[in-house]
């Protein structure tokens, strides 16, 4: 599981190099793009409300944990910008959706030395609604369980202690799921297909999926995570899943 995890944390970080490959750079400019611009609205939205939101959820503590105030303040306030870095990731990952996988596309061409397609601008918009439908698998996918999640967040002493840690725990799991899934839709695998193989290793996953959510919390550094976790994945995708994704 530890060497899984690391493979995980190895794939993203390779990722990040991928992106400035020739012949692939052209493919990141409108995913970073968006990426800057969302981010650039999270961090405003979160770091003008945070404090408040924290007190409030601080003010749900019985008395006798108030000795707890200081550490939770910290967790619950990372808890919160995790919840809006998700929100707006997803928003940014549905906008940029058909670059992010023309980018994954031409990316897994030049990893295994095969021609890269040559879709025009009407192929792109004609194949809209299937890349959309796929947008919306995931997000119907991810809904119950975030509102289950913050169904919790309101539970006193629980929802405080507990609640942050399985939030950062389900982010990494939908990032991996997000960012992968440029790779399997390429190649029409089903996304409960998909999902299967994400679950076999789940240390990869988790490993991944908690490095693109810890650095899209870190200024400057997630202006480019979009980009890079989508040539990550899509490594991922080609070096694990390619040859045998017919099995799941």
């Amino acid at each position: 599981m530890v060497k899984q995890t690391g493979s995980g944390l190895h794939y993203f970080s390779r990722g990040f190099s991928l992106i400035f490959t020739p012949g692939i750079r052209r493919f990141v400019i409108i995913p970073l793009i968006i990426n800057i611009l969302l981010l650039g609205v999270t961090f405003y939205f979160a770091l003008t409300r945070i404090g408040e939101w924290v007190d409030g959820q601080l003010a749900q503590l019985p008395t006798w944990l108030d000795w707890l105030s200081y550490p939770l303040w910290v967790l619950i306030a990372l808890g919160l910008l995790v919840v809006c870095t998700y929100f707006f990731s997803t928003i940014a990952n549905w906008i940029a959706a058909p670059f992010n996988g023309l980018l994954a596309e031409h990316l897994e061409a030049r990893l295994t030395n095969t021609r890269p397609p040559d879709d025009g601008v009407l192929d792109i918009v004609k194949d809209l609604p299937r890349v959309m439908k796929r947008e919306w698998q995931k997000l119907w996918y991810y809904l119950p369980k975030a509102i289950g999640l913050l169904i919790l967040f309101f539970i006193p002493a629980i929802g405080q202690t507990l609640g942050p840690v399985l939030w950062f725990l389900f982010t990494a799991w939908m990032m991996s799921v997000q960012y992968c899934d440029y790779a399997f839709d390429n190649h029409r695998v089903p996304f409960a297909t998909m999902k299967g193989a994400l679950k076999e290793e789940k240390g990869v996953t988790f490993g991944f999926g908690a490095l693109v959510t810890l650095l899209t919390m870190t200024p400057v550094l997630n202006l480019i995570v979009m980009p890079a976790a989508v040539c990550g994945a899509t490594l991922m995708w080609v070096e694990r899943y390619k040859g045998n994704f017919g099995r799941y």
